[in-house]
């Protein structure tokens, strides 16, 4: 008997959970697998009766369209991913009961842990898309004292979002064309502060247009974030370098959410010195 875990979705080709899995399972030395499987929306339900039953299986990750159309057909959410409104991950308990589990916000915050572990006089975040990361992305860095900015095609969307995933602090939404043209704002001293400008949309994905945002509407010292990791490289990491900003890349949470999933799944920690390695693999 081989313990597995899987990652579902529709479509599910392009996802590069597998290759993270099973190599990290390689390097352990575990009698396991990771694998894909195509599941569609009409399919969602007898697949997870399907997997309640299998032992060996232990449970599996969710990609879209599924974070949200899953959450009533499991037996539990944990708080988080209730908090969240999405399961990326579901985690078979020893009493056969299926817990629905949100790694997306460990993932995206793992990159930024060390500069959450100080003091800043303020924090602010400028959050490009309102689309389902973006629920991940507000819900972690509302915990940590971030006020918000949330710019969408929709700012009554945004608006929408703010309030129900951060209600208790003054955050603002605005439109995502705001900042594609620039700006003569001349911000304050940032010394002290944390300023995040993240990229949670598709935009600058292979196949989508890019991100139309200007680098003058960031303050001085920001970190650009893009969670897009098809192409790694995007035009508005690009951009951010060139103005002089630092950067983190899509695999940064990618492989953030899936080592919080592993420990789940496999009951060890992923060998994360060999993150490198990882990257180069994903790279291939």
């Amino acid at each position: 008997m081989t313990a597995y875990a899987e990652v579902i979705g529709d479509p599910i080709r392009q996802s590069k959970s597998p290759l993270i899995h099973t190599f990290w399972i390689g390097k352990l030395g575990l009698d396991a697998d990771y694998r894909a499987e195509h599941v569609t929306a009409e399919r969602l339900e007898a697949y997870l009766a399907e997997r309640r039953n299998d032992p060996d299986w232990r449970g599996c990750n969710v990609t879209m369209p599924h974070k949200q159309t899953i959450m009533p057909l499991l037996d539990r959410l944990e708080p988080l991913a209730r908090r969240v409104g999405a399961v990326n991950t579901v985690i078979k308990a020893q009493d056969g009961r299926l817990v629905g589990r949100n790694t997306d916000v460990a993932g995206f915050l793992e990159p930024l842990a060390e500069r959450l572990a100080g003091q800043h006089y303020f924090r602010m975040a400028r959050i490009l898309g309102t689309g389902g990361a973006a629920r991940a992305i507000i819900s972690g860095l509302a915990q940590h004292g971030f006020t918000l900015v949330l710019a969408g095609r929709d700012p009554a969307k945004a608006r929408s979002l703010l309030d129900e995933l951060a209600p208790r602090a003054e955050h603002h939404a605005a439109a995502l064309d705001h900042f594609a043209a620039p700006t003569d704002f001349a911000f304050d001293d940032r010394e002290g502060c944390c300023d995040l400008v993240i990229n949670a949309s598709p935009l600058g994905m292979r196949g989508q247009p890019p991100l139309p945002f200007d680098w003058s509407h960031a303050p001085p010292g920001s970190i650009a974030y893009d969670i897009v990791t098809d192409p790694l490289d995007t035009p508005f990491l690009r951009d951010a370098q060139a103005a002089g900003h630092e950067t983190i890349d899509g695999y940064a949470m990618l492989i953030g959410q899936a080592a919080a999933a592993f420990t789940h799944f496999f009951g060890a920690e992923p060998p994360r010195e060999k993150d490198a390695e990882l990257r180069e693999r994903l790279l291939a």
